[in-house]
């Protein structure tokens, strides 16, 4: 029933709007961080709304029957990683500020989402090892930039944590690559 409903032209197009809004409201959102941001790390700096285009260009393929692989590996993982840590990190804010502002929930929900529709696609997915080792090396690259060139996304309170922060991100990097592995690469192989 899942398979049907994620394979319906009428769905995707839902989802394809959806991403496509999340997206251009992603790259609004961090505006401010990027006017001071260096140029040459502006590529790293708008980390969702950047995975969500990666699904928004899976989308358009899907829905007409083509895939992208490389650009699937980027979607599914960066959807996944990003997705899950601004939930993550919305529910730090709320512990460490003991009230998260109502937009936190609207980014929890929205990040959520990010991450479970990045893996309900798995099953269509062609992606390869190859693809696999560059979407590895660009989250992990953009590890790098967040938290050695301190270009993470700003959440006021939580700064003075940007050390265990950046520990906890890179192994959600990690448990990232490996989930996404098992989901596209061992299950075809399994099957």
């Amino acid at each position: 029933m899942i398979r049907y409903i994620l394979q319906d032209k009428k769905f995707i197009t839902i989802l394809l709007i959806i991403n496509l809004f999340g997206t251009i409201y992603g790259y609004y959102w961090y505006g401010w961080q990027l006017e001071i941001t260096p140029p040459i790390f502006i590529p790293f700096v708008p980390d969702s709304p950047t995975a969500s285009l990666f699904f928004t260009v899976f989308l358009l393929f899907f829905l007409v029957g083509r895939n992208i692989p490389y650009i699937e590996a980027l979607a599914i993982t960066s959807l996944f990683k990003y997705g899950i840590w601004a939930v993550v990190m919305n529910l730090l804010t709320l512990y460490v500020d003991g009230y998260l502002h109502p937009s936190g929930y609207m980014l929890m929900a929205s990040h959520l989402g990010m991450a479970i529709q990045g893996l309900l696609y798995a099953p269509f997915y062609k992606i390869k090892l190859k693809h696999l080792a560059l979407a590895s090396i660009v989250v992990l690259h953009n590890d790098i930039i967040d938290y050695v060139f301190g270009h993470m996304p700003m959440y006021g309170s939580l700064l003075s944590y940007s050390n265990e922060i950046g520990y906890f991100t890179f192994w959600l990097s990690i448990f990232t690559i490996g989930i996404t592995y098992w989901l596209t690469i061992y299950q075809r192989q399994k099957n």
